[in-house]
This record gives structure tokens, sequence and C-alpha cells, in this order.
């Protein structure tokens, strides 16, 4: 399974989440929708939201502020993987989003300071961004990620097939491994 988290000014029903529906099918993908503009609910209902899936493993994609609290959510929730498209990990610096202040204040709490504490991490990152600079995430990530950078494009995300082909691979791989677990736990002893 792969949870979609949009960005500030989206929703489930973004370009984003329906590609990655239909690209990745038959994977499963929620696109779910929560309050990105407001940190403390936005919190309440995503950690509602991946406490309701017990004790599945989803892959999470987090789009620009989808990644800030995708990242979160990776140090709270058991994750297969995160993956981060263009993400906001500092959101608090930002200037042109159209937030008061006193909101983007309200995210440094949700801040991780290093990421490098082992959660399997993806960012694709474009360096013509015009809202975020990529190079935060790149600085981060450099040691613990993988980290997938193309030179242009812009917030929007220039290379979501390239994007989606990599999480694919994730989510084939997690089947598999999901069988082959499931043949070993099914077999008789002795066998």
């Amino acid at each position: 399974m792969l949870v979609y988290l949009h960005g500030l000014h989206s929703s489930s029903q973004s370009i984003k989440g329906q590609r990655l529906k239909r690209r990745l099918a038959p994977f499963e993908v929620r696109a779910i929708d929560y309050p990105a503009h407001s940190p403390d609910a936005a919190v309440e209902q995503l950690s509602a939201f991946f406490a309701g899936l017990g004790a599945a493993r989803p892959a999470v994609v987090g789009s620009s502020m989808g990644g800030f609290y995708g990242q979160y959510l990776a140090r709270r929730f058991a994750l297969s993987h995160l993956f981060m498209i263009n993400p906001a990990l500092t959101p608090w610096t930002l200037t042109s989003v159209g937030l008061a202040p006193s909101i983007l204040e309200q995210t440094r709490a949700y801040g991780i300071e290093n990421p490098c504490d082992g959660i399997p991490t993806t960012v694709f990152l474009n360096t013509g961004d015009e809202v975020i600079d990529y190079r935060i995430a790149e600085r981060r990530y450099a040691r613990c990620g993988r980290l997938f950078i193309w030179e242009g494009g812009d917030h929007a995300f220039q290379q979501m097939e390239e994007a989606i082909a990599i999480i694919r691979t994730h989510l084939q791989r997690e089947e598999q491994s999901g069988r082959d677990g499931n043949a070993v736990a099914q077999a008789p002893p002795g066998e």
C-alpha cells in the first residue's frame, strides 16, 4: 500500500495523487485529505489515519508540505519507505506560501533536526524549485537518503514518471517479500 500526502494548497484530488493512483495500479494508493495549513490539526488527523492502519507498513509519498508531515510521521509509525517530492523540510523559513508567520512557526514542533536515524528515505528534487530551496533537502539527506536531483524543473515537479518507476520498484519488492514471508510462515515444520 502507498499513502500520498498532498502539499499545502492541494488536496487528495491533486494531479500527483491521481497520477500515482493511475500509474501504480493495481497497487493500492490512498490519497487522503488533511488540513496541511494547520500544523497541529494536520498531525492529529494524519496520526489517527496511520494508527487506523494497524500493522500495515505503507510506503508514503509526501509532496512539499506532505513531505514535511511524512518525515515527522515516519518517526511515529512503521513505514516501509518514505518518498518525498520537493519537500518543505523547514516550512517556518518560507515567506511566499500565503500563511501567517505564526502558523509557519507552529511547524517547528514537527521538524526533524537529524533525519539520519535509519528511516528508509528517497528524496526527489528539482533544482529549479521556485518555492523551496532544494539544497536544504540535499544537505539533510546527503548521508542517509537516496537522492534524485534533476536540473531545472519547478515546485510542481517535472519528473513524476521517473519517480513513479522508482516507487513501483519498491512496491513490487515489498509485495514479493510479503509473498516470500507468507510462503515460509505457512510451510509445514521440517520442510
